[in-house]
């Protein structure tokens, strides 16, 4: 139903792919895998032909098959819209979607008053849900999906999953959920960008995303050791070598002139033995794997004391703009807590945990760091990386800020260039980095993993999982609740219910 043959994008002079080619067949679902600002969504406009800011070539072939686009934000102009006018160009289309339309609101659990909502007062959740709406009343045969998952409740979260598995229309998508990539591709494209992002490579393998996690590792742990043992056993043999030269070397210094039978011998021997090096230096070791690594994320030590208090916290009604989303909420933390807010798209729960943030601003007795769901809550006041990570502009911050960007895999490029120019999970990236520079010791983190890719994720899940400090967190990364949350928490409409 697809055919890529040879597809090469290159942007100003950096190659994101070369040379990829695979044909998409009913029911393949392919995921596209790869750190943060490797490309991805790139490559999925590309694709498309909706990308003006790469050169192209190579052969895309649709076969007139209708594509579906789920595009990972939603342009100002949409947003401008209601959603009645986003989801249909004219009466005569939505009544004929009326059958469609109400049987897929009653699924993704969307009430029908929305459709006479403005885009721009939507949750996150709710936009991406009516954005998959919007996808399902068209009739697609291939859909491109970009971070269907953001933001997205579990319950949607699992129905999205049902749909991607049993449907058999292909599909391809790029995701950060690892659960999702696990219940639902048959096909990976993993990108990686090597040698300091000077170049790239790409795997395509039809298998699912837990075999093709397997079988890399073991593959590279594979291709590492007969490496390390070979470069062993080739330094084992050069010494060997060294010292039998060294040896006959010393033997003709001083074998006498009276015996040139021994001299001969001496000067043969030495001929082998150079025959011998020549040889081995011609001996072709398989090489360390050229893969790109991974993050190397980590805190600095903080405490808190086990019965400090946090936070005690009573809201009578949790409301927006006069709309009351909860009411009757209390939270109370103590010490090194780890806790988890879930809850239905809409509830409230970013508007709350915006709140309890404001709350412990300005205590004097807390550091407090703060990931918002939108990242341009506290980014949007600087313009250059290194102004918001290292705003003394002291040389040794300076330095300090690099070498922690350089382990969180940025180029010296991204770490001296402007925000705006740095892919979604980077500027995740850029704000953790900030949380550990800044010595935070009360993380209020929302949807932390959310576009940090899969490789990344068990990384910032196991460091976030040894932090000593307090997180407050709101997260629909299955993995993320269940190893890092030690108290977890439903926000609805009547407040938080406490479920472990």
């Amino acid at each position: 139903m697809l055919e890529i043959k040879n597809l090469t994008i290159e942007i100003n002079d950096r190659y994101l792919v070369k040379n990829l080619t695979f044909t998409l067949n009913k029911k393949d679902k392919l995921a596209i895998i790869g750190e943060e600002g490797n490309g991805k969504s790139t490559i999925l406009k590309c694709i498309l032909g909706i990308c003006n800011y790469a050169n192209v070539t190579g052969i895309i072939n649709f076969r007139e098959n209708r594509i579906g686009y789920l595009e990972q934000s939603i342009s100002e102009d949409n947003l401008s819209k209601k959603v009645f006018d986003y989801l249909f160009s004219s009466l005569e289309e939505y009544y004929d979607s009326l059958n469609n339309l109400y049987k897929y609101l009653d699924i993704i659990k969307l009430q029908d008053n929305i459709l006479e909502q403005n885009m721009k007062n939507l949750s996150g959740g709710e936009k991406v849900k009516v954005s998959i709406l919007k996808l399902l009343l068209g009739d697609y045969d291939i859909f491109f999906l970009d971070e269907p998952t953001n933001d997205l409740d579990i319950e949607t979260l699992e129905w999205l999953e049902t749909f991607i598995s049993n449907t058999t229309k292909p599909i391809i998508y790029v995701s950060h959920d690892e659960t999702l990539l696990s219940n639902t591709a048959n096909m990976i494209l993993h990108i990686e960008q090597l040698k300091k992002k000077q170049d790239c490579h790409h795997t395509i393998m039809k298998t699912s995303y837990d075999d093709y996690i397997e079988l890399r590792l073991n593959s590279i742990e594979k291709q590492t050791q007969i490496s390390k043992n070979e470069k062993r056993e080739y330094t084992k043999q050069q010494e060997k070598l060294t010292q039998i030269m060294n040896k006959v070397e010393y033997q003709q210094r001083t074998i006498s002139r009276s015996d040139p039978h021994g001299a001969k011998l001496l000067k043969k021997k030495m001929h082998s033995i150079k025959s011998q090096e020549k040889k081995l230096e011609q001996v072709e070791l398989t090489e360390k794997p050229d893969v790109e690594e991974g993050i190397n994320f980590y805190f600095n030590e903080v405490y808190i004391p086990k019965n400090k208090i946090i936070l005690k916290l009573e809201i009578p009604k949790l409301e927006i703009e006069d709309k009351i989303l909860s009411k009757n909420i209390k939270l109370d933390i103590i010490g090194n807590t780890h806790l988890c807010i879930i809850g239905n798209n809409g509830i409230g729960k970013s508007t709350l945990i915006k709140l309890i943030y404001n709350k412990l601003n300005d205590r004097n007795d807390i550091k407090v760091g703060y990931m918002p769901q939108n990242y341009q809550d506290i980014l949007s006041s600087y313009e250059y990386v290194l102004d918001f990570i290292s705003p003394s502009k002291s040389k040794e911050d300076i330095t300090t800020s690099r070498t922690y960007l350089g382990n969180m895999k940025f180029t010296s490029n991204e770490m001296t260039g402007k925000i705006a120019n740095l892919s979604n999970g980077s500027k995740a990236k850029l704000i953790l980095a900030k949380l550990v520079l800044d010595n935070c010791n009360i993380l209020i983190l929302d949807e932390p993993t959310r576009n940090v890719s899969p490789l990344s994720n068990p990384v910032i899940r196991r460091v976030l999982k040894e932090f000593k400090g307090t997180i407050i967190s709101i997260s629909h990364d299955r993995k993320y609740i269940n190893e890092v949350a030690l108290e977890l928490y439903h926000l609805t409409k009547e407040g938080l219910i406490k479920l472990r």
